[in-house]
């Protein structure tokens, strides 16, 4: 599926990066969501790579990527360390400069990212997202039953974590059959290589702690940013016409507090927007990535 992409393993402060890298030109580093690893660019890696060098990681805690203990603040697994983690990768590639494509828990990773790190994103493009702080800030009953997840994975250990281990696969089938709105648009190796890493115990420990650390250290540095600093960086943000985000927020208008150039729309597709849709979501990242102003 990455003809031409060479894997590698970074160390960096806190764990361990996996990912691949091909391609050749301006760097691009792609961020994945849950319950998904690299691979959910598999459909778009290649034609980014034939005008960039293109690195596609796993996150902290997921796929082929380490999973370091945790600590009762949740730290390790916060958006902060996240951010630290690819930063640290890039410049172990010897980019100090670079755009970053995240989707869903890889986009927050990239915003924390622009905002810690404005030196080293030069672009930011986010998918079906707004800012953790304003999707807590702003929650309702219609967002404590959509997104469910976000409170089952933050409760206390060992609660999310026993009761996974008993049925991945179904947690797993349920996220990308019911938050997608094209049918069968996972090949059955894909689907199968998402359910074995969201399988392994650590992994969903990892995951169940970046949701804790959501709902308490990734919304107090959004509020302590909120403000105070801004995305200095374009940013485009892309979300599911028909979905959750198009339904609650005005998703430019959000984004637009955090950064002074901000475009974006609406995608025919469900939430796996870069799966659902391949060819818009291509020809819209390479579009934004082509645009005047892009910083050396």
């Amino acid at each position: 599926m990455f003809e031409g992409f060479d894997e590698f393993d970074i160390e960096t402060a806190g764990t361990t990066i996996h990912g691949l890298r091909g391609g050749a030109g301006p760097p691009v580093l792609l961020l994945h969501g849950i319950p998904q690893t690299h691979l959910m660019w598999h459909r778009v890696a290649a034609r980014l790579a034939q005008r960039h060098t293109v690195v596609a990681t796993d996150l902290r805690g997921f796929g082929a990527s380490g999973k370091p203990a945790s600590t009762p603040d949740h730290a390790p697994y916060s958006m902060r360390e996240l951010a630290r983690d690819q930063v640290e990768v890039m410049a172990a590639l010897g980019y100090d400069r670079f755009a970053v494509v995240g989707h869903d828990r890889g986009a927050r990773c990239g915003y924390r990212m622009a905002l810690d790190h404005p030196g080293a994103v030069d672009r930011l493009a986010v998918l079906d997202i707004v800012p953790t702080g304003d999707a807590f800030g702003r929650a309702d009953k219609d967002f404590s039953l959509g997104f469910w997840v976000w409170s089952f994975l933050a409760a206390p250990e060992p609660v999310p974590e026993r009761l996974i281990a008993g049925a991945a696969d179904v947690l797993v089938d349920h996220m990308l059959d019911t938050w997608s709105e094209v049918p069968d648009v996972f090949p059955a190796q894909v689907r199968a290589e998402y359910i074995a890493r969201f399988s392994h115990p650590d992994t969903v420990h990892a995951i169940c702690e970046q949701y804790r650390a959501a709902a308490t250290l990734d919304c107090a540095h959004d509020e302590a940013d909120r403000g105070r600093r801004r995305i200095a960086c374009p940013v485009l943000a892309l979300w599911a016409r028909d979905g959750a985000v198009a339904s609650w927020y005005e998703p430019l208008e959000v984004w637009k507090g955090w950064a002074d150039e901000v475009r974006g729309g609406p995608v025919a597709a469900g939430h796996f927007i870069p799966e659902e849709a391949p060819e818009e979501t291509t020809r819209r990242l390479l579009d934004f990535l082509a645009q005047p102003g892009r910083r050396p």
